[in-house]
């Protein structure tokens, strides 16, 4: 008889969350069984279930959601020898369809997608990482060309990715100005924002202006709407924009602009790990769930106001 374990699991687009026991995934040949420690939950995973990328990735009901992971190597596959039974490892885990996540006790995943595991942080805040670590690694670095003489301006700075972007531009050396509303500019400037502002306080781009004269070299969007349309003023003509929700409908073709949906990488996630580890990138964990409360888990991460992360514990 099979090995079961406890996952979360919806049959259909806008269907219920349940909990039910299901096998274990079998593994293939170059895959290593994870034993789920924690799992980040993050805005796409709802996005996700809601059926709004049903055109963008295939899908195979039912579905576990949940694409970031962290936990410890079970099992493995012949040929899978990267890793070593009892290895903690984290992980952007989202495979090209959507049906085997991480709101579960274990995970079968390619061991090209798996990194070891800071060691300086807990599994919860290890499993922060991966969605909003890559996603603001890859906007900044292979997107934005980021560099240390440049001025970035990142539009949601108090959230997953924001925060993470605002760690890894300090790490550059970059000047950071971050926007968010007020209640969260503390944690920004903790995070190492050079200057925060306030959407709520008048014109985003008016305010950018007056703190970089020139404008910006680089504009982070990782919110969309008016907040963006405000901040465009501020980006430089020879300026790159960059955003995370915005598909480029509408720009002026003169903007320099790219849309980034985020990849798995396991190189970055080493690296990610190596900055973890000197103390350069932290996760504020919010909220943590049991496995039997994954449906609050993501109607929380709808309302788009979670300060950091709120994961997931089987």
């Amino acid at each position: 008889m099979a090995k079961q374990m406890r996952a979360a699991l919806y049959n259909a687009f806008g269907g219920e969350i349940k909990i039910e026991t299901v096998d274990v995934p079998e593994l293939k040949e170059g895959e290593v069984l994870v034993r789920i420690m924690a799992a980040g939950v993050n805005p796409v995973d709802a996005a996700v279930q809601a059926g709004y990328l049903k055109d963008f990735l295939p899908t195979n009901f039912p579905v576990i959601p949940g694409w970031d992971v962290a936990g410890v190597v079970e099992d493995r596959s012949f040929s899978a020898r990267r890793f070593d039974v009892g290895d903690k490892v984290y992980a952007y885990a989202r495979r090209p369809t959507v049906h085997n996540g991480t709101f579960a006790e274990y995970i079968a995943l390619p061991e090209s997608y798996l990194a070891a595991k800071p060691d300086s942080i807990s599994f919860e805040e290890a499993a922060g990482i991966p969605l909003v670590g890559l996603t603001a690694y890859q906007s900044l670095f292979e997107v934005g060309r980021l560099e240390q003489v440049h001025t970035v301006l990142i539009l949601g700075g108090s959230g997953g990715v924001g925060s993470m972007a605002i760690q890894l531009a300090k790490y550059k050396g970059a000047s950071v100005i971050a926007v968010a509303s007020e209640k969260n500019h503390a944690y920004m400037q903790e995070l190492g924002a050079d200057h925060t502002i306030d959407y709520k306080k008048g014109d985003v781009g008016e305010a950018v202006k007056e703190l970089a004269p020139d404008g910006v070299d680089l504009l982070f969007d990782c919110v969309a709407g008016e907040t963006l349309e405000q901040s465009l003023a501020s980006l430089k003509p020879s300026g790159k924009l960059v955003s995370i929700l915005h598909q480029g409908d509408g720009l002026d073709p003169d903007i320099d602009f790219s849309y980034v949906f985020v990849e798995p990488n396991s190189k970055q996630l080493d690296h990610l790990r190596e900055i973890a580890d000197t103390n350069q990138l932290k996760v504020h964990v919010s909220k943590t769930y049991p496995l039997d409360q994954t449906a609050e888990a993501m109607k929380q991460i709808q309302s788009l106001h979670t300060k950091g992360k709120i994961i997931i514990v089987p």
